[in-house]
């Protein structure tokens, strides 16, 4: 049985428990955790799902996802929707309510309603990872990833100004190589001239695979998303038949205030995988957010 088939699987299936074990095995030996003492099934499998249950490549992909977290804490640190609420609230973000045809989450950034003169960098950059914690405890998604939709309507040098260098690499790796999610496509819609030397800092630091799943639409953006996207999933501001933007964005608004402390812990913990420290106080996050994967 090959890493797609075997990724179909449930997580309690027998037939994973080989890779699970050899995987925490290696994890636990590896001398960058030599502080930890235990991993959750669960967490190891978002892992390995990620990398077609090749055990080398989704420790690779542990680990850097540690030290990612170890070295980026101004982002990895604080995740508290709460604490971003003014920036939600301008219906910046959102994750679409039915999925792809493929399966795939859908994911919608609004870039113009984020004002670099409230907002950090960093603290945009925490709602995305905010958003991916959530939805990488999801099997479907875990199995499917994700593809983001970046409407760059309203990009300002203002913007074109927090994004550097170092802020770069932290984005790319996150799309890369430190978090175990599958980017399936970004799509660009409204981008101007001037965003373009910011994606060329970032892009070098891309792998050639993801690379070749960034589409730029411009602002013909109605007559080429319909090439990826069906349009019964699209909000209409994107020429679909889906919910408005706004209320889709308030939905997702509402969700992640509904993780506030599974969040919370998940930023605290030293290596995330709070599901390894018994808290029934988590069963009701974890819950949510299946329940909010089966729409």
């Amino acid at each position: 049985m090959n890493g797609p088939q075997l990724s179909e699987l449930p997580d309690d299936s027998e037939q994973l428990e080989p890779f699970v074990s050899s995987l925490r095995r290696r994890a636990l030996q590896a001398s960058e955790l030599s502080a930890v003492r235990a991993f959750s099934e669960g967490f190891l499998i978002k892992f390995l799902r990620a990398r077609d249950f090749d055990v080398e490549l989704s420790l690779k992909l542990l680990l850097n996802y540690q030290r990612w977290r170890r070295e980026s804490p101004e982002i990895s640190g604080c995740l508290s929707p709460s604490s971003v609420l003014g920036l939600l609230s301008t219906s910046y973000h959102a994750v679409l309510p039915q999925r792809d045809h493929s399966g795939s989450r859908v994911l919608v950034y609004r870039i113009g309603q984020w004002n670099p003169k409230d907002w950090s960098a960093f603290q945009v950059f925490r709602v995305s990872l905010m958003t991916s914690e959530i939805i990488s405890m999801e099997t479907q998604t875990q199995r499917r990833g994700l593809k983001a939709i970046f409407d760059l309507q309203g990009w300002s040098l203002g913007h074109a100004w927090q994004i550097n260098p170092s802020l770069a690499r932290k984005i790319s790796s996150v799309l890369s190589d430190s978090f175990p999610l599958k980017v399936r496509g970004i799509h660009l819609v409204n981008e101007p001239m001037f965003f373009r030397p910011v994606f060329a800092m970032i892009r070098p630091f891309l792998p050639d695979k993801i690379k070749q799943r960034i589409h730029m639409h411009g602002a013909d953006f109605h007559d080429t998303l319909s090439d990826f996207f069906s349009p019964d999933i699209l909000p209409p501001e994107y020429g679909g038949e889906g919910p408005g933007i706004e209320e889709v964005c308030q939905d997702w608004t509402n969700q992640l205030l509904q993780s506030e402390k599974l969040l919370q812990q998940i930023a605290a913990h030293p290596t995330a995988d709070v599901a390894s420290t018994p808290d029934s106080s988590l069963i009701s996050g974890e819950a949510q957010t299946e329940q909010f994967s089966q729409g």
